[in-house]
Protein backbone atom coordinates (compact mmCIF):
# COMPACT_ATOMS: atom_id res chain seq x y z
CA UNK A 1 0.00 0.00 0.00
CA UNK A 2 0.66 3.58 -0.05
CA UNK A 3 -0.05 4.55 2.86
CA UNK A 4 2.49 5.23 5.08
CA UNK A 5 3.23 6.77 8.89
CA UNK A 6 3.66 10.31 8.59
CA UNK A 7 7.25 10.14 10.11
CA UNK A 8 8.31 7.57 7.34
CA UNK A 9 7.36 9.19 4.38
CA UNK A 10 10.81 11.14 3.93
CA UNK A 11 12.06 7.52 3.74
CA UNK A 12 10.00 6.17 1.49
CA UNK A 13 11.40 8.96 -1.18
CA UNK A 14 14.25 6.73 -1.26
CA UNK A 15 14.04 3.74 -3.99
CA UNK A 16 15.55 0.76 -1.82
CA UNK A 17 13.12 1.70 1.23
CA UNK A 18 10.22 -1.14 2.10
CA UNK A 19 6.90 -0.21 4.06
CA UNK A 20 5.20 -3.30 4.63
CA UNK A 21 1.94 -3.40 5.73
CA UNK A 22 0.80 -6.01 8.31
CA UNK A 23 -2.97 -6.71 9.40
CA UNK A 24 -3.19 -8.29 13.55
CA UNK A 25 -6.49 -8.68 14.62
CA UNK A 26 -7.46 -5.75 12.12
CA UNK A 27 -4.70 -3.63 13.66
CA UNK A 28 -2.48 -2.11 11.39
CA UNK A 29 0.87 -2.81 11.78
CA UNK A 30 4.26 -1.29 9.52
CA UNK A 31 6.86 -2.90 8.97
CA UNK A 32 10.08 -0.82 7.71
CA UNK A 33 13.42 -1.19 6.76
CA UNK A 34 16.18 -0.38 3.66
CA UNK A 35 16.51 -3.73 1.39
CA UNK A 36 19.93 -3.09 0.66
CA UNK A 37 20.77 -3.12 4.46
CA UNK A 38 18.86 -6.08 5.53
CA UNK A 39 18.91 -9.35 5.80
CA UNK A 40 15.60 -10.22 4.41
CA UNK A 41 16.05 -14.08 5.94
CA UNK A 42 15.74 -12.63 9.07
CA UNK A 43 12.91 -10.33 8.17
CA UNK A 44 11.17 -13.53 6.85
CA UNK A 45 12.18 -16.03 9.37
CA UNK A 46 12.49 -13.61 12.89
CA UNK A 47 9.93 -10.87 12.61
CA UNK A 48 7.34 -11.98 9.82
CA UNK A 49 6.83 -15.45 10.68
CA UNK A 50 6.51 -13.89 14.27
CA UNK A 51 4.14 -10.81 13.60
CA UNK A 52 2.33 -13.82 11.93
CA UNK A 53 2.25 -16.54 14.20
CA UNK A 54 0.81 -14.40 17.58
CA UNK A 55 -1.66 -12.44 15.98
CA UNK A 56 -3.54 -11.35 19.79
CA UNK A 57 -0.17 -9.74 21.11
CA UNK A 58 0.04 -5.86 22.20
CA UNK A 59 3.00 -4.02 21.46
CA UNK A 60 5.01 -5.06 24.89
CA UNK A 61 3.83 -8.28 24.48
CA UNK A 62 5.12 -8.60 20.58
CA UNK A 63 8.68 -7.21 21.58
CA UNK A 64 9.04 -10.02 24.32
CA UNK A 65 8.60 -12.73 22.19
CA UNK A 66 10.30 -11.85 18.94
CA UNK A 67 13.91 -14.04 19.04
CA UNK A 68 16.46 -11.17 18.07
CA UNK A 69 18.52 -10.49 20.45
CA UNK A 70 19.72 -6.79 19.52
CA UNK A 71 16.23 -4.91 19.78
CA UNK A 72 14.87 -1.53 21.53
CA UNK A 73 11.98 0.17 21.44
CA UNK A 74 12.12 4.18 20.58
CA UNK A 75 10.21 7.32 20.53
CA UNK A 76 12.18 9.61 19.19
CA UNK A 77 12.32 9.86 15.53
CA UNK A 78 16.21 10.77 15.01
CA UNK A 79 17.09 7.66 16.53
CA UNK A 80 14.41 5.53 14.81
CA UNK A 81 15.90 7.20 11.33
CA UNK A 82 19.56 6.16 12.32
CA UNK A 83 19.13 3.21 13.36
CA UNK A 84 16.94 2.29 9.89
CA UNK A 85 19.80 3.25 8.41
CA UNK A 86 22.05 0.90 10.22
CA UNK A 87 19.65 -1.90 8.67
CA UNK A 88 17.73 -2.41 11.53
CA UNK A 89 13.81 -2.77 11.13
CA UNK A 90 11.09 -0.93 12.68
CA UNK A 91 7.76 -2.35 13.57
CA UNK A 92 4.94 0.40 13.99
CA UNK A 93 1.65 -0.42 15.40
CA UNK A 94 -0.99 1.91 14.04
CA UNK A 95 -0.70 4.57 11.95
CA UNK A 96 -0.53 7.92 14.68
CA UNK A 97 2.01 5.81 16.78
CA UNK A 98 5.24 7.31 18.62
CA UNK A 99 6.47 4.08 19.40
CA UNK A 100 8.55 1.50 17.21
CA UNK A 101 10.29 -1.25 17.59
CA UNK A 102 13.53 -1.67 16.47
CA UNK A 103 15.05 -5.07 15.11
CA UNK A 104 18.79 -5.24 14.51
CA UNK A 105 18.73 -7.57 10.71
CA UNK A 106 21.69 -5.80 9.55
CA UNK A 107 23.53 -7.49 6.21
CA UNK A 108 26.90 -8.73 8.05
CA UNK A 109 29.76 -8.21 5.07
CA UNK A 110 33.35 -7.66 4.64
CA UNK A 111 36.11 -9.50 4.16
CA UNK A 112 37.64 -12.13 6.79
CA UNK A 113 40.52 -11.43 8.86
CA UNK A 114 43.90 -11.83 6.72
CA UNK A 115 47.55 -11.45 7.46
CA UNK A 116 48.60 -8.16 7.72
CA UNK A 117 49.63 -6.20 4.72
CA UNK A 118 51.29 -3.40 5.49
CA UNK A 119 53.24 -4.38 8.74
CA UNK A 120 54.02 -7.89 7.65
CA UNK A 121 56.24 -9.63 10.07
CA UNK A 122 57.73 -12.94 9.57
CA UNK A 123 57.86 -13.76 13.85
CA UNK A 124 54.06 -13.54 16.08
CA UNK A 125 50.77 -13.37 14.88
CA UNK A 126 49.47 -12.96 11.25
CA UNK A 127 46.32 -11.20 12.11
CA UNK A 128 45.32 -7.98 10.31
CA UNK A 129 41.93 -5.93 11.31
CA UNK A 130 39.83 -5.47 9.30
CA UNK A 131 36.90 -2.62 8.13
CA UNK A 132 34.11 -4.50 10.55
CA UNK A 133 34.32 -2.75 14.30
CA UNK A 134 32.62 -5.72 15.86
CA UNK A 135 35.44 -8.06 14.62
CA UNK A 136 38.03 -5.58 15.04
CA UNK A 137 36.74 -5.96 18.68
CA UNK A 138 36.54 -9.33 19.32
CA UNK A 139 39.97 -9.69 18.15
CA UNK A 140 41.21 -7.14 20.80
CA UNK A 141 39.30 -8.83 23.54
CA UNK A 142 40.41 -12.68 22.54
CA UNK A 143 43.80 -10.72 23.35
CA UNK A 144 42.77 -9.21 26.50
CA UNK A 145 40.08 -11.70 28.42
CA UNK A 146 39.73 -9.40 31.15
CA UNK A 147 37.29 -7.11 32.94
CA UNK A 148 38.72 -4.28 33.20
CA UNK A 149 38.53 -4.02 29.42
CA UNK A 150 36.40 -0.77 28.54
CA UNK A 151 35.08 0.24 25.58
CA UNK A 152 33.02 3.56 25.16
CA UNK A 153 31.08 3.72 21.68
CA UNK A 154 30.17 7.06 20.14
CA UNK A 155 28.55 8.41 16.52
CA UNK A 156 30.88 11.13 15.17
CA UNK A 157 30.26 12.56 11.60
CA UNK A 158 26.65 14.65 10.59
CA UNK A 159 26.52 12.60 7.10
CA UNK A 160 28.70 9.33 7.82
CA UNK A 161 27.16 8.87 11.29
CA UNK A 162 30.34 6.91 11.82
CA UNK A 163 30.46 4.54 15.02
CA UNK A 164 33.70 4.99 16.62
CA UNK A 165 35.12 3.15 20.03
CA UNK A 166 37.28 4.27 22.75
CA UNK A 167 39.44 1.30 24.27
CA UNK A 168 41.28 1.32 27.49
CA UNK A 169 42.06 -0.91 30.49
CA UNK A 170 40.41 0.26 33.14
CA UNK A 171 43.13 1.00 36.60
CA UNK A 172 45.77 0.96 34.00
CA UNK A 173 45.04 3.73 31.80
CA UNK A 174 44.97 7.28 33.19
CA UNK A 175 41.33 9.33 33.29
CA UNK A 176 43.23 12.43 32.29
CA UNK A 177 44.34 11.19 29.06
CA UNK A 178 40.93 9.35 28.43
CA UNK A 179 39.25 12.06 29.12
CA UNK A 180 41.09 14.15 27.00
CA UNK A 181 40.62 11.54 23.93
CA UNK A 182 36.89 11.15 24.43
CA UNK A 183 36.44 15.22 24.34
CA UNK A 184 38.25 15.46 21.42
CA UNK A 185 36.61 13.12 19.70
CA UNK A 186 32.80 14.58 21.06
CA UNK A 187 34.49 18.07 19.79
CA UNK A 188 34.88 16.94 16.27
CA UNK A 189 33.03 18.93 13.72
CA UNK A 190 32.72 17.05 10.36
CA UNK A 191 30.05 15.78 7.79
CA UNK A 192 31.79 12.72 6.67
CA UNK A 193 34.44 10.79 8.68
CA UNK A 194 35.73 7.76 6.08
CA UNK A 195 38.69 6.20 8.10
CA UNK A 196 40.06 6.69 11.59
CA UNK A 197 43.61 8.49 10.14
CA UNK A 198 40.92 11.01 9.87
CA UNK A 199 40.64 10.94 13.52
CA UNK A 200 43.80 10.78 13.87
CA UNK A 201 44.72 14.22 12.45
CA UNK A 202 41.44 15.88 13.85
CA UNK A 203 42.24 14.85 18.03
CA UNK A 204 46.18 15.48 17.73
CA UNK A 205 47.87 18.21 19.73
CA UNK A 206 49.31 20.25 16.98
CA UNK A 207 47.58 19.15 13.52
CA UNK A 208 49.90 22.04 12.07
CA UNK A 209 53.05 19.91 12.74
CA UNK A 210 54.20 17.30 10.27
CA UNK A 211 55.15 14.92 13.06
CA UNK A 212 52.38 12.38 14.00
CA UNK A 213 51.70 12.65 17.30
CA UNK A 214 49.68 8.97 17.33
CA UNK A 215 50.09 5.85 15.70
CA UNK A 216 47.93 3.69 13.25
CA UNK A 217 48.38 0.19 13.46
CA UNK A 218 46.57 -2.72 11.78
CA UNK A 219 47.84 -5.45 14.10
CA UNK A 220 45.53 -5.97 17.17
CA UNK A 221 48.69 -7.89 18.91
CA UNK A 222 50.19 -4.08 18.91
CA UNK A 223 46.83 -3.23 19.90
CA UNK A 224 46.99 -5.14 23.15
CA UNK A 225 50.68 -4.25 24.11
CA UNK A 226 49.59 -0.72 24.33
CA UNK A 227 46.80 -0.94 26.58
CA UNK A 228 48.58 -2.70 28.91
CA UNK A 229 50.84 -0.25 28.63
CA UNK A 230 48.00 2.04 30.04
CA UNK A 231 47.38 3.34 26.25
CA UNK A 232 44.00 4.60 24.58
CA UNK A 233 42.92 2.84 21.51
CA UNK A 234 39.96 4.03 18.70
CA UNK A 235 38.67 2.44 16.57
CA UNK A 236 36.29 3.06 13.77
CA UNK A 237 33.71 1.10 12.36
CA UNK A 238 34.91 0.76 8.65
CA UNK A 239 38.36 1.10 8.96
CA UNK A 240 41.08 -1.66 9.22
CA UNK A 241 43.60 0.85 11.20
CA UNK A 242 43.53 1.25 15.37
CA UNK A 243 45.13 4.21 16.28
CA UNK A 244 46.22 4.61 20.13
CA UNK A 245 48.13 7.57 22.16
CA UNK A 246 49.58 9.23 23.89
CA UNK A 247 52.76 8.57 22.11
CA UNK A 248 56.37 9.81 22.31
CA UNK A 249 59.05 10.13 19.36
CA UNK A 250 61.17 7.07 19.82
CA UNK A 251 57.72 5.03 19.41
CA UNK A 252 57.80 5.27 15.64
CA UNK A 253 61.50 3.89 15.26
CA UNK A 254 59.85 0.65 17.27
CA UNK A 255 58.20 -2.44 15.57
CA UNK A 256 56.78 -4.84 18.10
CA UNK A 257 58.36 -7.71 15.97
CA UNK A 258 60.81 -6.31 18.25
CA UNK A 259 59.47 -8.22 21.00
CA UNK A 260 58.93 -11.54 19.07
CA UNK A 261 62.75 -11.41 18.78
CA UNK A 262 65.43 -12.17 21.26
CA UNK A 263 66.35 -8.76 22.30
CA UNK A 264 70.25 -8.70 21.53
CA UNK A 265 68.74 -8.71 18.23
CA UNK A 266 66.17 -6.94 18.64
CA UNK A 267 68.11 -4.21 20.16
CA UNK A 268 70.43 -4.22 17.21
CA UNK A 269 68.15 -3.74 14.53
CA UNK A 270 66.49 -1.36 16.79
CA UNK A 271 69.75 0.54 16.72
CA UNK A 272 70.22 0.66 13.27
CA UNK A 273 66.77 2.04 12.45
CA UNK A 274 67.71 5.09 14.76
CA UNK A 275 71.33 5.42 12.38
CA UNK A 276 69.11 5.12 9.26
CA UNK A 277 66.94 8.17 10.49
CA UNK A 278 70.16 10.50 11.45
CA UNK A 279 71.47 9.40 8.03
CA UNK A 280 68.82 10.22 5.50
CA UNK A 281 67.95 13.66 7.05
CA UNK A 282 72.16 14.29 7.14
CA UNK A 283 73.42 12.78 4.23
CA UNK A 284 72.31 14.91 1.62
CA UNK A 285 72.25 18.38 3.54
CA UNK A 286 75.79 17.85 4.45
CA UNK A 287 77.31 16.80 0.69
CA UNK A 288 75.52 20.39 -0.20
CA UNK A 289 77.38 21.94 2.73
CA UNK A 290 80.77 20.25 2.53
CA UNK A 291 80.97 20.52 -1.50
CA UNK A 292 79.87 24.20 -1.65
CA UNK A 293 81.35 25.55 1.54
CA UNK A 294 83.56 23.34 3.29
CA UNK A 295 85.55 20.96 0.70
CA UNK A 296 88.92 21.94 2.97
CA UNK A 297 87.40 19.35 5.40
CA UNK A 298 87.14 16.45 2.95
CA UNK A 299 90.05 14.17 3.38
CA UNK A 300 92.75 13.45 0.96
CA UNK A 301 91.63 9.94 0.80
CA UNK A 302 88.09 10.60 -0.73
CA UNK A 303 88.82 14.39 -2.34
CA UNK A 304 90.49 13.02 -5.88
CA UNK A 305 87.25 10.85 -6.02
CA UNK A 306 84.68 13.42 -5.13
CA UNK A 307 86.12 15.76 -7.75
CA UNK A 308 86.55 13.01 -10.46
CA UNK A 309 83.22 12.11 -10.15
CA UNK A 310 81.84 16.07 -10.39
CA UNK A 311 84.34 17.26 -13.31
CA UNK A 312 81.59 17.24 -15.68
CA UNK A 313 78.47 18.39 -13.97
CA UNK A 314 77.75 21.49 -15.36
CA UNK A 315 75.36 22.22 -11.79
CA UNK A 316 75.86 23.55 -8.62
CA UNK A 317 75.80 20.53 -6.21
CA UNK A 318 72.30 21.78 -4.63
CA UNK A 319 70.80 21.24 -7.69
CA UNK A 320 72.02 17.78 -8.80
CA UNK A 321 71.08 16.63 -5.11
CA UNK A 322 67.54 18.03 -6.08
CA UNK A 323 67.10 16.43 -9.36
CA UNK A 324 68.01 13.36 -7.38
CA UNK A 325 66.09 13.27 -4.24
CA UNK A 326 62.88 14.21 -6.94
CA UNK A 327 63.42 11.76 -9.37
CA UNK A 328 63.14 9.10 -5.85
CA UNK A 329 60.25 10.27 -4.78
CA UNK A 330 58.74 10.42 -8.28
CA UNK A 331 59.83 6.58 -8.43
CA UNK A 332 58.61 5.99 -5.17
CA UNK A 333 54.98 7.28 -5.71
CA UNK A 334 54.59 5.89 -9.04
CA UNK A 335 55.62 2.60 -7.47
CA UNK A 336 52.93 3.29 -4.50
CA UNK A 337 50.12 3.90 -6.97
CA UNK A 338 50.44 1.57 -10.04
CA UNK A 339 49.15 -2.40 -9.05
CA UNK A 340 52.14 -4.02 -6.94
CA UNK A 341 53.57 -6.00 -9.51
CA UNK A 342 54.06 -3.48 -11.96
CA UNK A 343 55.19 -1.02 -9.50
CA UNK A 344 58.02 -3.05 -7.87
CA UNK A 345 59.14 -3.39 -11.47
CA UNK A 346 59.23 0.30 -12.28
CA UNK A 347 60.97 0.93 -9.10
CA UNK A 348 63.60 -1.56 -10.00
CA UNK A 349 64.06 -0.90 -13.72
CA UNK A 350 63.21 3.41 -13.28
CA UNK A 351 65.33 3.19 -10.53
CA UNK A 352 68.26 1.53 -12.63
CA UNK A 353 67.70 3.18 -16.44
CA UNK A 354 67.45 6.63 -14.96
CA UNK A 355 70.60 6.34 -12.24
CA UNK A 356 72.58 5.03 -14.75
CA UNK A 357 71.45 7.49 -17.77
CA UNK A 358 71.87 10.71 -15.29
CA UNK A 359 75.70 9.97 -14.61
CA UNK A 360 76.13 8.92 -18.10
CA UNK A 361 74.49 12.10 -19.30
CA UNK A 362 76.58 14.48 -16.35
CA UNK A 363 73.42 15.39 -14.72
CA UNK A 364 74.71 14.23 -11.37
CA UNK A 365 78.22 12.55 -9.60
CA UNK A 366 78.22 8.46 -8.94
CA UNK A 367 79.43 9.87 -5.68
CA UNK A 368 75.90 11.65 -4.56
CA UNK A 369 74.16 8.52 -6.99
CA UNK A 370 75.05 6.37 -3.99
CA UNK A 371 74.64 9.21 -1.15
CA UNK A 372 70.83 9.80 -2.26
CA UNK A 373 69.89 5.66 -3.18
CA UNK A 374 71.35 4.81 0.73
CA UNK A 375 69.53 7.82 2.04
CA UNK A 376 66.41 6.43 0.28
CA UNK A 377 66.97 2.52 1.63
CA UNK A 378 67.49 4.30 4.83
CA UNK A 379 64.38 6.06 5.08
CA UNK A 380 62.70 2.65 4.54
CA UNK A 381 63.84 0.96 7.77
CA UNK A 382 61.38 3.57 9.78
CA UNK A 383 58.18 1.04 10.41
CA UNK A 384 55.52 3.89 10.68
CA UNK A 385 54.17 5.47 7.10
CA UNK A 386 53.53 8.67 8.83
CA UNK A 387 56.83 9.08 10.43
CA UNK A 388 58.57 7.68 7.01
CA UNK A 389 56.98 10.27 5.13
CA UNK A 390 58.20 12.40 7.22
CA UNK A 391 61.55 11.64 7.38
CA UNK A 392 62.28 12.28 3.58
CA UNK A 393 60.33 15.75 3.91
CA UNK A 394 62.95 17.32 6.28
CA UNK A 395 65.71 16.17 4.13
CA UNK A 396 64.35 19.19 1.68
CA UNK A 397 64.74 22.41 4.51
CA UNK A 398 67.82 20.73 5.52
CA UNK A 399 69.29 21.02 1.92
CA UNK A 400 68.15 24.34 1.43
CA UNK A 401 69.54 25.20 4.91
CA UNK A 402 72.84 23.72 4.11
CA UNK A 403 73.31 25.64 0.55
CA UNK A 404 72.49 29.60 2.10
CA UNK A 405 74.72 28.76 5.56
CA UNK A 406 76.52 25.52 5.03
CA UNK A 407 76.85 23.72 8.34
CA UNK A 408 76.06 26.26 10.60
CA UNK A 409 72.71 26.52 8.13
CA UNK A 410 72.08 22.47 9.27
CA UNK A 411 73.12 23.06 12.68
CA UNK A 412 70.09 26.13 12.93
CA UNK A 413 67.78 23.54 11.16
CA UNK A 414 68.79 21.14 13.66
CA UNK A 415 68.33 23.84 16.42
CA UNK A 416 65.11 24.58 14.77
CA UNK A 417 63.85 21.03 14.34
CA UNK A 418 64.67 20.43 18.45
CA UNK A 419 62.81 22.99 19.69
CA UNK A 420 59.88 22.11 17.41
CA UNK A 421 59.79 18.51 19.22
CA UNK A 422 60.32 20.38 22.65
CA UNK A 423 56.88 21.53 22.39
CA UNK A 424 54.99 18.75 20.59
CA UNK A 425 52.90 16.70 22.99
CA UNK A 426 50.72 14.17 22.89
CA UNK A 427 47.28 13.96 24.83
CA UNK A 428 49.00 16.51 26.66
CA UNK A 429 52.22 13.91 27.06
CA UNK A 430 55.69 15.55 26.46
CA UNK A 431 56.91 14.12 22.87
CA UNK A 432 60.50 13.85 23.91
CA UNK A 433 59.91 11.70 26.91
CA UNK A 434 61.60 10.13 28.42
CA UNK A 435 64.80 12.23 27.37
CA UNK A 436 63.01 15.72 28.15
CA UNK A 437 61.69 15.51 30.92
CA UNK A 438 64.75 13.33 31.74
CA UNK A 439 63.40 9.65 33.28
CA UNK A 440 66.11 7.66 33.83
CA UNK A 441 64.02 5.27 35.07
CA UNK A 442 62.23 5.22 31.67
CA UNK A 443 65.11 4.64 29.14
CA UNK A 444 64.98 0.99 29.09
CA UNK A 445 62.82 0.46 26.60
CA UNK A 446 63.70 2.95 23.69
CA UNK A 447 67.20 2.90 21.96
CA UNK A 448 67.24 -0.48 23.78
CA UNK A 449 65.24 -3.26 23.87
CA UNK A 450 66.13 -5.21 27.23
CA UNK A 451 64.85 -8.72 28.08
CA UNK A 452 61.56 -8.92 29.78
CA UNK A 453 62.50 -9.71 33.63
CA UNK A 454 63.11 -5.46 32.93
CA UNK A 455 59.53 -4.57 32.08
CA UNK A 456 58.27 -4.89 35.62
CA UNK A 457 57.13 -1.30 35.54
CA UNK A 458 54.79 0.35 33.45
CA UNK A 459 56.59 3.96 31.79
CA UNK A 460 56.01 6.36 34.19
CA UNK A 461 55.55 8.94 32.13
CA UNK A 462 51.69 7.32 30.93
CA UNK A 463 50.68 8.28 34.57
CA UNK A 464 49.13 4.76 34.99
CA UNK A 465 47.08 4.12 38.72
CA UNK A 466 49.06 0.78 38.18
CA UNK A 467 52.38 1.02 37.59
CA UNK A 468 53.68 -2.52 38.60
CA UNK A 469 53.40 -4.94 35.86
CA UNK A 470 54.71 -8.07 38.36
CA UNK A 471 56.69 -8.37 40.85
CA UNK A 472 60.35 -8.27 39.61
CA UNK A 473 61.86 -10.66 42.23
CA UNK A 474 59.65 -13.70 41.74
CA UNK A 475 59.92 -13.07 37.55
CA UNK A 476 63.92 -13.35 38.53
CA UNK A 477 63.85 -16.73 40.65
CA UNK A 478 64.18 -19.43 38.61
CA UNK A 479 63.60 -23.08 40.10
CA UNK A 480 64.36 -26.41 39.29
CA UNK A 481 62.16 -29.09 39.75
CA UNK A 482 64.09 -32.38 41.55
CA UNK A 483 63.63 -35.40 39.55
Amino acid sequence: MDTVPPLWKELKESADFVCYEHFMNAERVFIGYIKTLTDMETVQRQILSCLSDHPGLSFNEMYAVIPVAEKEIAHDWNIIQDNIHRGYVAVQFGLQSHHCMLINAAISKGRSVTIPEVEFTVEGPKEAFVESLDINLNLIRTRVPVPELRIRELTIGSVSKSRVAVVYLKGIANEAYLNTCVQRLEDVRFDQVTDSTLLQQMIEDNSNSIFPQSIGTERPDYVAWALSSGQICILKDGSPTSVFAPVNFWSFFITYEDYYLPWIIASLLRMIRFFSVFFSVFASPLYVAVITYHGQGVSNLFLPTIVSSRINVPFPPIVEVLIMELVIELLREAGARLPSKIGQTIGIVGGIVLGTAAVEAALTSNFLLIIVALSALASFTTPIFRMSATIRMLRFPFIFAAQIWGLLGIFICTLALVAHLLRLTSLGMPYLVPLYPFRKADLYDTAIRPPYSKFHHRFSFFRSPNPVRFERKKAAAKKDIDD
